[in-house]
């Protein structure tokens, strides 16, 4: 029952924060934004997903409780709401940083974990994640 529930949440925040965008159509999106504000959330969104990795690589270790899962299912779902304001940009193969951040987090797909963290090297923040 936990382990459902800590995969239900951030599949449901993602679910919304997709559906985001077509509710506030004509508002103004990412790439209207000045360089300074996307470089920082850019490295907002490494630094959540730095952080989700090391929750979820000590969470692995430790099979004594849930408790490390649980920390790693909160982490997820701060590096979920950081990507909201990315998660159009692309990561390659036709990829949405969302798609690969839900890949990655819900999926445990190791290419697109790789992916987001090329996206973080590439926007000059590889230093953040693992």
């Amino acid at each position: 029952m936990v382990r459902a529930r800590r995969t239900a949440v951030p599949v449901l925040v993602l679910a919304v924060l997709v559906a985001l965008p077509a509710l506030l159509a004509g508002c103004s999106s990412a790439g209207g934004e000045d360089e300074e504000r996307l470089t920082a959330q850019r490295e907002n969104y490494c630094t959540q997903l730095g952080a989700w990795q090391r929750a979820r690589n000590a969470a692995r270790t430790d099979t004594s409780d849930s408790a490390g899962d649980d920390e790693a299912g909160t982490v997820a779902r701060d590096a979920f709401l950081a990507m909201r304001p990315l998660q159009d940009e692309t990561v390659g193969r036709g990829r949405t940083l969302a798609e690969a951040t839900v890949a990655a987090m819900e999926n445990r797909d190791s290419e697109a974990e790789q992916r987001i963290v090329e996206y973080c090297a590439d926007a000059g923040f590889e230093t953040l994640t693992r």
